[in-house]
């Protein structure tokens, strides 16, 4: 004798482990694209905080503030985990320390006097000219600045881009 009930218990195992099989599928990429999105932010700081501890080090300034902000960010960036660990044996509280890195790149650009600012690639606004070659504003003196929002394309028709 057939009953609904056996229907629905093996429709449901059926649909769980597809379920199963696809939630792990979707998991991974999705792991992967906001794992990418960290490590690119994380480099991003990583490359300015080694930057000006380069150039305090150049200047023999060492004992400025900006300096001792570069060390700082530079130290919690190599705290940061270089593998995946596991849920059960990682004693790191990844968020916190994500948003100790941020606001330690924030205090390093307030105590640089530059705006703290992360744009990923590709997200520039377009330029108002059509090559990018010829300057977009004046200065107010007489010389030109080129719009930097955009990359210039080449006259030679080699557009580079980095």
């Amino acid at each position: 004798m057939w009953s609904k009930h056996r229907f629905y218990d093996n429709g449901y195992k059926d649909g769980f482990a597809h379920g199963r099989i696809h939630g792990l599928i979707e998991g991974r990429a999705l792991g992967r694209e906001k794992g990418f999105e960290m490590w690119e932010e994380l480099g991003f700081y990583e490359g300015v905080a080694a930057m000006w501890k380069a150039i305090y080090a150049r200047q023999g300034r060492q004992d400025d503030r900006g300096f001792h902000h570069a060390l700082q960010l530079l130290e919690l960036i190599s705290q940061f985990p270089r593998t995946n660990p596991s849920a059960e044996s990682s004693d790191v509280d990844i968020p916190k320390l994500f948003r100790q890195i941020r606001s330690r790149y924030k205090a390093l650009c307030a105590t640089l006097g530059v705006k703290a600012s992360l744009r990923a690639s590709g997200t520039g606004s377009p330029s108002a000219e059509e090559d990018g070659t010829e300057p977009s504003h004046d200065s107010g003196n007489g010389s030109k600045i080129w719009d930097l929002s955009s990359p210039a394309k080449s006259k030679t028709g080699q557009d580079l881009s980095f």
